[in-house]
């Protein structure tokens, strides 16, 4: 009878472990093998180094990526989720970031010349000596964005009216 009882409640917490385990999983993490398209899960992911020129990235999982010294010129990144993703030192020129999220990213020494930024949300992202030269800021929220030393020469304002005069660093004038 004991030996029973013993067995039943060996198995009844082998069971509660194997529950706790597939319930505490969470989703799985993203294939970060996967081709660059829109809606592709990359979090977490290295793109470091990578040529991705004129990829369609949008409505893309991009949160914690890492895109330092990427090549992403003319690449669509409308609508994209890069909460905290890092652009240091990467290549976008003529990127399309609008209405994506990108709280907290860094785009420190980032060329992201003619770049769009329309209605997407900057937020306390670092953009330190980033060259913005042309880019449009029309309706971005830039709320304790860090722009110290960043280019913005010719850029289009969050307003969408004024342009930036040459020589604009770290703020628009």
């Amino acid at each position: 009878m004991k030996n029973a009882l013993a067995n039943r409640l060996r198995s009844a917490s082998l069971l509660a472990a194997a529950v706790v385990t597939i319930l505490s999983a969470g989703p799985a993490l993203a294939a970060c093998t996967e081709a660059a398209q829109p809606k592709v899960n990359w979090r977490r992911c290295s793109m470091e180094g990578q040529t991705l020129t004129g990829v369609d990235l949008s409505g893309a999982m991009l949160r914690d990526a890492t895109f330092q010294r990427a090549n992403l010129g003319q690449a669509k990144l409308t609508d994209a989720d890069g909460y905290r993703a890092r652009f240091v030192s990467s290549t976008a020129p003529g990127a399309i970031f609008d209405g994506a999220r990108l709280i907290e990213a860094d785009f420190t020494r980032a060329n992201l010349a003619g770049a769009s930024f329309r209605d997407a949300d900057l937020r306390n992202a670092k953009m330190v000596g980033a060259s913005l030269v042309r880019s449009d800021l029309t309706g971005a929220k830039l709320s304790g964005t860090d722009l110290r030393n960043a280019d913005l020469s010719g850029a289009r304002w969050t307003d969408g009216t004024h342009i930036c005069a040459e020589s604009s660093i770290g703020q628009c004038n």
